[in-house]
């Protein structure tokens, strides 16, 4: 005997919500993003105050001679932070002038020429090396980096390259060119990561007019890839600066620490960052401490006006890409 089955049905779709709940819901929403987004601005006057604050006293008594003068004496109470400006900066765009030749061009070969067994284990240990920690690099740097450079590379330049200032005089271990060695390294996976990610956003179609009209790989990838993820490519240089320029342990370990100008990479140097960290827990007078927040409030602003740079020139290099489009 047939039985005949009844179609089940439907469950009832749950009731909506009134349309007054749905708004309350999506102005709720919106406060709480609009409290997040404001918060980042409220910080940083914050820090800028403290700073400011915190500086003030050297400020007064030193004014803008602070950032010109090369003395600094806790003992007789006077300081001058030129060196450490020029420490900062020296240090960074030499770093930068190692690493980004050698990060694109890993992030070249990655996107480009690397087989597809090798890319992805590759981009995951660059991505890991940026995870480890600075002071690791430092130490690193002490045991392997410095004494290799003492062996086999400082003698080499100044064998080589002795008539330029910069590889003349005493080779010291720790010294400017081993902290921009160790920034570098340290640089190459921010670099790289954003470069490779960049240069994969690029559309396939810039690859392959490039190839039609005869063009070889690399041709193809100079003249058609790199220029159209150019802006991209500046903006992780800049990212890889602001790493540069606010290290502090490893740079600390391998630069030498010696308050002094020098126009040889041999010699140590010093940087805002590894003052602030070698003297401020010992600094007892208040002039003292006063002058090494405002060696932080110099740092901040020496960050600000690089990144500031660094935004107008990807600006205007996006510009002339998209002009570049339309034409």
């Amino acid at each position: 005997m047939a039985t005949s089955t009844l179609p089940e049905r439907a469950p009832a779709p749950a009731p909506a919500l009134p349309l007054q709940q749905r708004h309350v819901g999506d102005r709720v929403f919106r406060l709480l993003l609009t409290l997040a987004a404001v918060a980042v601005p409220v910080l940083l006057a914050f820090l800028v105050l403290e700073l400011w604050l915190g500086s003030r006293a050297a400020i007064e008594r030193f004014g803008f001679d602070f950032v010109t003068s090369s003395t600094w004496d806790p003992v007789a109470e006077r300081f001058g932070a030129l060196p450490l400006v020029v420490g900062t900066l020296v240090s960074s765009f030499l770093a930068l002038l190692i690493a980004v030749p050698l990060s694109l061009g890993v992030a070249i070969f990655l996107t480009e020429f690397a087989p597809g067994w090798l890319r992805q284990p590759v981009a995951f240990l660059i991505e890991l090396l940026a995870a480890i920690p600075s002071v690791v690099y430092g130490l690193w740097g002490i045991f392997v980096l410095v004494p290799f450079l003492l062996r086999w590379v400082f003698p080499v330049l100044q064998d080589w390259l002795g008539f330029l200032p910069f590889f003349q005089g005493t080779i010291y271990g720790p010294s400017m060119f081993s902290a921009s060695v160790i920034l570098a390294i340290m640089v190459m996976p921010y670099v790289m990561s954003v470069s490779r990610e960049v240069l994969l956003a690029v559309p396939p179609s810039q690859r392959e007019a490039a190839l039609a009209l005869g063009a070889t790989r690399w041709e193809a990838v100079m003249t058609a890839v790199v220029p159209y993820a150019r802006s991209g490519i500046v903006g992780a240089v800049i990212l890889g600066l602001g790493r540069a320029l606010g290290e502090t342990m490893a740079v600390t370990m391998l630069i030498g620490n010696r308050h002094d100008i020098s126009a040889s990479l041999f010699a140590p140097g010093y940087t805002m960052a590894a003052a602030i960290a070698n003297e401020f827990a010992e600094a007892v007078a208040d002039i003292h401490l006063a002058a090494l927040s405002y060696v932080a409030l110099l740092l901040f602003l020496v960050t600000v006006v690089v990144n500031a740079l660094a935004r107008l020139l990807i600006w205007r290099v996006a510009r002339g890409v998209e002009g570049g489009r339309g034409a």
